[in-house]
């Protein structure tokens, strides 16, 4: 049976897995899609096959790291509230479907790009309308992922809070630009002010929150979690 040590460690593993690889899969697949016209990003795509597959991967292995998390995160919270503990992993495991069902969409763009190159980039063609449907689709899944990730986050940080397993300020770093990530994804999700200067204001509680995981991924590692029964509870 694994003991809190080695939890924690587990945990900070899991952290810094999904933070590095969340980090770099949608630079990556943004390089294989390249800018301009649907017809473009089609022909950009079936010459950059081999960035838009490691892309795909690297984003599976943030859905390996989200889920791995997720039943750490379980382990360790679920005695401070056991419902909201399994509220909160619920979130996270639909978060992992969604964004593994977005890797989907994206693997389906690999097979229409190289025919649409071979049937001599027609333009227009339903190669184009399939091509920005699939875009769409997996956009939308995309922000689906987001939302399910920062409901569960929220659920997670307040549990921490309230279990002072972490200090209470990054407990609060977390808790705190999580919750208003909501603001964005919701405008995200409804099409709201999506070319506004109010759109760009929701974005910053990204920034701050990106290092975050890194954070806690290094924490876990190196500090543990800290033991409630001699720290106390509040």
């Amino acid at each position: 049976m694994l003991n809190n040590e080695n939890i924690a460690k587990f945990l900070g593993l899991a952290y810094l897995i999904q933070f590095i690889a969340s980090f770099i899969s949608s630079p990556i697949f943004d390089a294989a899609l390249g800018s301009g016209t649907i017809s473009e990003k089609l022909t950009n795509l079936s010459n950059n096959i081999l960035l838009l597959h490691t892309s795909i991967v690297v984003q599976l292995i943030t859905c390996f790291g989200i889920a791995m998390m997720t039943v750490l995160l379980y382990v360790v919270l679920e005695e401070k509230n056991k419902p909201m503990a399994l509220l909160a992993l619920s979130f996270w495991m639909t978060n992992v479907i969604f964004l593994a069902i977005s890797s989907i969409g994206a693997y389906t763009l690999a097979p229409l790009s190289a025919d649409f190159v071979l049937a001599g980039s027609p333009d227009p063609s339903y190669f184009l309308t399939l091509g920005n449907i699939i875009l769409g689709f997996k956009e939308f899944a995309f922000n689906i992922h987001m939302l399910f990730f920062v409901m569960g986050g929220i659920l997670w940080y307040y549990l921490f809070y309230r279990s002072r397993k972490i200090p209470k300020y990054l407990a609060l770093w977390g808790l705190v630009f999580i919750a208003l990530m909501l603001i964005d994804l919701t405008l995200a999700f409804f099409g709201f002010g999506m070319d506004s200067m109010w759109r760009t204001i929701t974005f910053l509680p990204y920034i701050p929150y990106i290092p975050f995981e890194g954070v806690m991924g290094v924490w876990f590692i190196v500090k543990g979690l800290a033991d409630t029964e001699t720290t106390g509870e509040g």
